[in-house]
């Protein structure tokens, strides 16, 4: 690509096509070494000084990304600004743009890694700026905006997650203190106290101050929200929470607070719920109505997002509720399309984060009760994240875990002699070995026998291998099967998925 500074890429000899085809416009250096990775700042510099590279030939060195160590030693030997290109030689078009844009590369860490870094700099450089207390006390006078707690929300703040603790009551306080950090760890901004459907449960009511308390002792000051359908226990919260889910038409005279409250289109007492879009919008419209008339200050409306097969009527609802009140606060309820639905649910919390930015909902309720929800709370946070942008692609950070924004086109030339790979008889040793994951660790116990001679436990394959092989002798074949399946359960603990030895971890819909 064409570029205004001399630049020199380096580069092994085994990437050195790639490097040529994607760093078009600069000269490419490249070491006596196969794979870039195995080079130091110290060899690049001594090739280069060898090759007679002066300070007048270039204005910058990139490096490799994978290179150790930092670039200030090139830049000291030879006189040149060196610094650290990406990882993989696809990359550099970017790198390379971001350089004339006058963007700031590393030598020390690799440019891929700092495009993320910058583009969540920015990302936090925009919710600092809507914490501002200017800010917030101009926004909160316009339509549109609500303080919950003490928290704002609305269309000029970004999307606010609630995270659900789903039946609190059966959790009992440290349990559900326990699910709430972990909630407010993972991106939750508000903690809703779910109660158990068909119960009284009054004296955990009375445990919320508790509960807030720990919380602020953990240094989460957030705001608590009630979501119960109760009348006995929504009055008895009235002093504690700072926003009541579920207020309709079969319990709107019993339960008026100056406290926000969010309206469903439903009256429970006689089962009633409009369906057809339209119908659902008017009634909501009525219950607004009705609520200011008798004395609530602060609503927020719930249209109600339903999972398949009704979830294109109920974002009809939403849209067509946006359209006719362009500044009420609205809240979706992103959990219940998720937990109902047998599909990954990082592209599913993904695109609800996008059509509640269409749509100016402000507040995005979910949890994790199912095993296929992990997760979603961190999910539903990095997909607002994306959507602070006009468009949430090419931002440097992404929600891509599983799949590939482009493919590699890593490839070597085969030897002359190919061989096809046979399997072996294994024999068996007097030493097995069982893993499992638990606590965000691997854990594995060495058995002789049916005896457990050993335990060992670690975060890294490496060190779990370099510990076994230091105590126990057991042949290659075994090294390798046991570096396989602990790799497998680092990739479990990652996607927070289960692991079992010798199963594999994906199912084989791609497999033909």
């Amino acid at each position: 690509m064409e570029t205004s500074r001399r630049i020199l890429l380096v580069t092994g000899r085994l990437a050195e096509p790639l490097v040529r085809k994607y760093g078009k416009g600069c000269d490419v250096f490249v070491t006596p070494v196969s794979v870039a990775a195995f080079l130091t700042p110290e060899l690049i510099a001594h090739y280069l000084k060898r090759a007679g590279i002066r300070s007048e030939d270039y204005d910058l060195i990139l490096i490799p990304g994978l290179v150790r160590g930092s670039a200030q030693v090139i830049e000291d030997e030879l006189g040149i600004p060196a610094f650290k290109g990406p990882r993989n030689a696809m990359d550099l078009p970017q790198t390379l743009r971001a350089l004339s844009g006058g963007f700031r590369l590393s030598k020390e860490k690799p440019a891929d890694e700092l495009f993320s870094v910058d583009a969540l700099k920015k990302v936090e450089d925009i919710r600092n700026r809507t914490r501002n207390r200017a800010y917030i006390e101009e926004a909160l006078k316009k339509p549109g905006n609500i303080l919950i707690g003490n928290l704002p929300a609305g269309r000029d703040f970004p999307a606010r997650i609630l995270g659900e603790v789903v039946d609190s009551p059966k959790l009992g306080v440290e349990k559900t203190v326990e699910r709430a950090l972990y909630y407010l760890r993972e991106g939750a901004d508000i903690i809703d106290i779910g109660m158990v459907s068909g119960e009284t449960n009054l004296d955990f009511v009375g445990e919320i101050p508790e509960i807030r308390e720990q919380l602020r002792e953990k240094g989460f000051d957030v705001p608590i929200s009630f979501d119960s359908l109760n009348t006995a226990e929504i009055e008895r919260a009235l002093d504690h929470a700072d926003l009541f889910l579920s207020v309709d038409a079969g319990n709107i005279e019993e339960l008026i607070t100056e406290k926000p409250v969010v309206l469903i289109p439903t009256n429970q007492r006689e089962g009633f719920f409009p369906t057809k879009p339209g119908e659902r919008v008017e009634f909501l419209e009525r219950l607004k109505e009705e609520a200011l008339n008798l004395g609530y200050k602060r609503v927020i409306i719930d249209p109600i997002l339903e999972h398949v097969p009704h979830l294109a009527r109920s974002i009809t609802a939403f849209q067509l509720y946006r359209e006719r009140n362009p500044d009420d606060v609205l809240l979706a309820g992103a959990g219940n399309v998720v937990e109902l639905y047998d599909a990954d649910s990082v592209g599913m919390n993904a695109l609800l984060a996008g059509i509640a930015k269409e749509l100016s909902i402000s507040l995005l309720l979910t949890t994790e009760v199912s095993a296929k929800a992990k997760g979603s709370v961190r999910e539903l946070r990095r997909a607002i994240d994306m959507n602070l942008f006009d468009m949430p692609k090419d931002l440097g950070f992404d929600l891509l875990l599983l799949k590939e924004k482009r493919a590699s086109e890593w490839r070597f030339e085969p030897a002359e002699n190919i061989i096809e790979a046979k399997e072996r008889h294994v024999q068996l040793e007097p030493v097995y070995f069982r893993i499992w994951v638990e606590k965000g660790k691997i854990w594995v116990n060495a058995y002789r026998g049916a005896e457990a001679v050993l335990t060992v436990t670690g975060e890294e394959p490496n060190a779990i291998m370099d510990t076994i092989l230091e105590h126990f002798g057991i042949s290659p074949r075994h090294a390798f099967y046991l570096g396989r399946e602990l790799e497998k359960a680092k990739t479990a603990l990652k996607l927070r998925r289960s692991y079992t030895q010798e199963a594999e971890l994906f199912g084989e819909f791609y497999g033909s």
